[in-house]
């Protein structure tokens, strides 16, 4: 049962009067804080962190503690990536990255903007949470990689740097520049599948008046990209619940007292590449308006960890030209021009929108245009909803193809202007009562009377046109349910269903129209998909067969060669073609080893690659789930819950699995967002550097 509580029950009086008293029942004399971090964590039953101090920046020295105690490990990953040192923990798998880091000039723009361009507090924030992380580090010294120690705010500035512009695919836009176009990058071939849902419900389409907010990306189940819960809440003001990344110290998707989010990733175009003309008599030179430019140029020595102890180095040309990086290929020399190239000031973004207690301040703070790109589904206590479909979009010539690469030789064509807030495509409140997104166009966001018109915006912005099942599979329940309780959405958000317009369900009809002749493995695998009802529950004899097929389609080939090849797989390891899909589907951690429903790009998103068993280990889709309402009187609740449990590398800790079976069972737990709620629910109770 979700707890309720009114805005009034949020008051700081009383979390600061708990700030002050002294943790219950130490069974040793605490340490002493650092006299200018004031800051408890108490874990809740659950182990997830609520991190209460006077100050916002206590706060977050607090939350770089308690990560720290949970994920070391993957933090000290992140501060090794965004400084370009990758390889030197994982050999030559992290020289890419590495050489990504210099490319995009990261700690150029660090050293460049940190201290002009940053907002003091913000820039205290990152700091505070850095000592925090090294509070923990420097007690914890095992396992730490030599050099690892400071972290500094420079690092987690470098981060979102780094990071910020991958979630449209830049990384991508660089691998396939330098590679020949019809090779793929190992980098590319190992990332995991992702998605996301966002969902939002007005009072207008609630059966009790409710507004009704879903937050639902879907990520890795580790690493940096894997999510974080905590709750944050300070004597100014910055009260949150929600998702945090390793090393990110503001909630990035969730939840205040008074409004909250969903993120799902966008594709609109935000990158161009350029190609130079170079001059045949000086390889660093390249016309501009009719005139020979001089590139840039450095070398990057990146070092590299060696399988049998110490380091080879690996030296790399970093050239920069008017557009921006420049990489020189066997095809040809190519400039690189991304939205977010040079920008320090992400995270305050950030901050602002975790503070904003409406949606003129909401919106105030989106209109920043930091955010290189990710989708927003909206909602709050008064019962707005909206979706934006965000991205610093740049301001491009009209009557050019951008699609492709464009000339370098035309200054013209260097874009130095983005979009306006205003003008980005976005809804809000539409008389449908509803918006969502799942990784799919913008112009299908709602009932279709309701939805934004293609021919509203210039092409130049790239906006995508793609439909996903998630999306459809909306369409076919938000859409055509009039009057929505909290039983139905909560089923919404677990629909296990292929929609007969997706690609898979396309793609077994192609499979079943191939004509068996005399192949009688063909015949009885054509019979088993024949009785397919295109859903993924674990008790399915035919979801296997499919989800193997269509998997091994992805990387191309003939389909009946997927298909058999399928059944081999399944006839070797399980003695038959139509094992129960639980059977193959799981979810592993540790000494959990459960099955779970759904599968890729279903609403339960659920993405696995085989073990040797022939069993398929879940390693991405659904992680941190959130349902957050806000009843007829404006009254919060919340609930959710995280795929493995709050210490997400600590395998000695009852936390590293815990809320598994939950999962699995498509349940959730109540998130104890307020003082009144968090009583009675405290596990631990501590001062950091405890």
């Amino acid at each position: 049962m979700m707890l309720r509580i009114t805005r009034r029950g949020c008051g700081w009086m009383a979390a600061l009067a708990v700030l002050a008293a002294a943790p219950a029942a130490a069974a040793k004399p605490a340490h002493a804080p650092a006299a200018h971090h004031d800051v408890r964590i108490r874990r809740d039953d659950w182990g997830v962190p609520h991190i209460l101090a006077r100050t916002d920046v206590d706060a977050a020295y607090g939350l770089g503690f308690a990560q720290a105690e949970d994920d070391m490990a993957t933090l000290q990953l992140g501060v090794f990536t965004a400084r370009g040192r990758l390889a030197e923990l994982q050999g030559p798998s992290g020289v890419d990255s590495d050489y990504l880091v210099a490319l995009q000039d990261v700690w150029g723009t660090v050293g460049r903007r940190y201290e002009r361009d940053l907002d003091p507090q913000v820039r205290r924030i990152l700091e505070a949470y850095a000592a925090g992380v090294n509070a923990y580090a420097s007690r914890h010294p095992k396992d730490l990689a030599p050099g690892l120690l400071p972290v500094t705010g420079k690092d987690l500035a470098a981060s979102f740097i780094y990071n910020g512009p991958t979630f449209y695919g830049l990384d991508g836009v660089f691998h396939r520049t330098m590679a020949p176009a019809a090779k793929k990058t190992a980098a590319l071939d190992d990332k995991l599948p992702t998605g996301s849902n966002g969902l939002a419900v007005a009072p207008s389409r609630s059966a009790d008046g409710a507004t009704r907010l879903l937050v639902n990306s879907h990520q890795p189940y580790t690493g940096p990209l894997a999510w974080y819960e905590a709750v944050i809440q300070t004597g100014q003001g910055w009260h949150v619940a929600g998702g945090f990344f390793p090393g990110t110290p503001f909630m990035l998707h969730g939840h205040n007292a008074h409004l909250g989010w969903a993120n799902t990733v966008n594709n609109p175009d935000l990158a161009d590449v350029y190609e130079l003309s170079i001059n045949p008599a000086d390889r660093d030179q390249y016309r501009l308006d009719g005139q020979w430019k001089t590139l840039a140029k450095r070398t990057v020595h990146i070092r590299v960890k060696r399988a049998g102890g110490g380091f080879d180095t690996v030296d790399r040309e970093v050239l920069r030209s008017a557009h921006g990086p420049a990489v020189r290929t066997d095809h040809g020399v190519f400039a690189i021009r991304y939205a977010g190239m040079d920008e320090v000031r992400q995270p305050e973004q950030y901050y602002r929108l975790n503070k904003a207690t409406n949606l003129a301040q909401w919106k105030a703070a989106m209109s920043l245009g930091l955010l290189p790109s990710i989708n927003y589904v909206y909602a709050d206590e008064k019962g707005n909803i909206g979706y934006v479909y965000n991205g610093r979009y740049p301001v491009r010539k009209e009557g050019v193809d951008w699609s492709g690469v464009v000339p370098g030789d035309r200054s013209d064509l260097i874009w130095t202007a983005q979009l306006p807030f205003e003008k980005m495509p976005q809804l809000w409140n539409p008389k449908s009562g509803f918006v969502f997104n799942s990784n799919n166009t913008p112009f299908q966001a709602t009932d279709p009377a309701d939805d934004l018109r293609p021919e509203a915006f210039s092409k130049t912005l790239g906006i995508q046109t793609n439909m996903t099942n998630r999306a459809y599979r909306v369409l076919e329940t938000v859409g055509v349910q009039r009057s929505i309780d909290a039983k139905t959405f909560n089923d919404d958000k677990y629909d296990l269903a292929y929609s007969t317009r997706s690609d898979v369900a396309k793609g077994v009809q192609a499979l079943l129209s191939v004509p068996p002749g005399q192949d009688a493995d063909l015949a009885a695998a054509q019979a088993l998909l024949k009785t397919w009802d295109r859903r993924t529950d674990v008790h399915s004899r035919a979801t296997a067969l499919v989800v193997l097929t269509l998997t091994k389609l992805q990387g191309g080939g003939p389909p009946l060669a997927a298909l058999k090849s399928s059944m081999a797989d399944l006839k070797t390891h399980f003695g038959r073609i139509d094992p129960e899909w639980g059977e193959v589907n799981r979810i592993r951690r540790g000494k959990v080893d459960l099955a779970i429903d759904g599968g890729p790009d279903t609403y339960r998103a659920v993405y696995g690659r085989p073990d040797p068993d022939g069993r398929l280990h879940a390693l991405a889709g659904d992680t941190y789930v959130m349902f957050v309402e806000w009843d007829k009187q404006g009254r919060l609740s919340s609930r959710s819950v995280h795929q493995f449990g709050s210490a997400t590398q600590d395998e000695a800790s009852p936390h590293y699995a815990d809320q598994t079976p939950l999962f699995v069972a498509m349940k959730t737990k109540p998130v104890w967002f307020t003082e009144g709620q968090l009583k009675g629910h405290v596990a631990k109770d501590y001062r950091p550097p405890e």
